[in-house]
């Protein structure tokens, strides 16, 4: 237990998280003041499981009408041939064989090396999620963020560090923890844990370890701006990530209807707020803001500079993903967009070709209608 209890003082040690001079009793609520704990972030591991539950209705009951309302339709998707050898490989091995395995398959399977290609594309294409599933995902995390959006605009609104960031470190890290910032926070704190808990069963996309890194670095620094008291400059950079998050959102639920025209425009405007927000305003207002302004009334320490890495971790994803929106918008505006990009291409094929024509059938045993355009292998 005395091994335990030394890590523990030695992380909570208030030298590395505060100010020289000041300690963690400093920061005790007094003469009718009230700082934010450690302890209340626990809560924020029931409200991630009441996000679950809430979302696992919402999916039911508004989603899916939603869907239905604007006509979204999963596509067709042929079962492969039943092949014990071949599903044994799929299960075992790989969902993407090799040159070599291609061969060795085919005698197990008594399959052409074309066949058995495409009964694994076709295979894949069964375990690919479906447009409706991809549709409900996306209006939850709309509704989430477009709400949290508007409820941070409120809880900002009305402060002076909204409009005046040297107010944000202005008497810090003394600064009274009001219950609108609370609620802001925890709220938040638990959508991101519920997202983390869900991640390994939505879908999976082409920026999955982008994303995984991303809520690791969120919640962190969530967590850590709440437990030192960064309360203010941590709900400036909520709010900045909210404001594009539900177009991103509502542009793929567009997108999943075929709506391709209303998906093609809110994703511009996306394109231009999450340029503004994250590659304008995140470096050189709030960067600017935390790197140099706590200066001015201490030195620098530990948390300081922890503080400022974990925000440079967000900026280093944002660069990343204003990578691949501005390819995304290049391909809007000369009408060769095939793909989301940004955070929509899953980890299988894209094609979903017909098997080779035999004897006026494909080899799954669907009777199809003799066709010039198909040839046989």
């Amino acid at each position: 237990m005395w091994m335990l209890q030394t890590i523990y003082d030695c992380f909570w040690w208030h030298r590395l998280w505060l100010p020289v001079g000041l300690t963690w009793e400093d920061l005790q609520d007094k003469e009718g003041r009230t700082y934010a704990k450690a302890s209340d972030l626990y809560i924020t591991i029931p409200f991630a499981f009441i996000f679950l539950i809430v979302r696992y209705f919402f999916e039911i009951y508004v989603a899916t009408p939603l869907a239905q309302i604007l006509g979204v339709k999963d596509k067709v998707k042929l079962r492969p041939a039943h092949n014990p050898a071949l599903e044994a490989f799929y299960a075992s091995n790989s969902k993407h064989p090799k040159q070599g395995d291609l061969e060795s398959l085919s005698k197990a399977s008594k399959f052409t090396v074309r066949q058995v290609e495409r009964w694994f594309r076709r295979r894949r294409n069964q375990d690919r999620p479906s447009l409706q599933k991809k549709f409900r995902e996306a209006s939850w995390r709309f509704t989430f963020y477009l709400i949290a959006f508007i409820a941070g605009m409120a809880v900002l609104i009305d402060k002076p560090w909204f409009y005046d960031l040297g107010e944000v470190y202005k008497g810090f890290p003394k600064q009274s923890m009001l219950p609108s910032q609370y609620w802001y926070y925890m709220i938040e704190l638990g959508f991101y844990w519920s997202l983390l808990f869900r991640i390994a069963f939505d879908v999976k996309r082409k920026d999955f370890k982008e994303q995984v890194i991303h809520h690791v670095a969120t919640i962190l620094l969530i967590s850590f701006s709440w437990c030192a008291n960064y309360i203010r400059v941590g709900t400036l950079v909520l709010a900045i990530h909210d404001s594009s998050d539900f177009l991103l959102e509502s542009a793929k639920m567009f997108n999943y209807a075929g709506w391709k025209q209303m998906c093609n425009n809110i994703f511009v405007v996306f394109a231009v707020v999450f340029i503004i927000t994250r590659i304008i305003i995140f470096p050189f207002w709030i960067l600017h803001c935390n790197w140099f302004y706590p200066r001015v009334h201490y030195p620098a320490f530990f948390g300081y500079y922890f503080f400022n890495v974990l925000l440079w971790i967000l900026q280093c994803l944002h660069i990343f993903w204003a990578y691949l929106i501005l390819g995304m918008a290049h391909k809007f505006l000369t009408g060769k967009l095939e793909q989301d990009e940004r955070s929509d291409r899953d980890e299988t094929d894209l094609t979903d070709e017909e098997e080779p024509i035999k004897n006026g059938t494909v080899s799954n045993g669907h009777s199809v209608q003799n066709n010039n355009h198909h040839k046989a292998d």
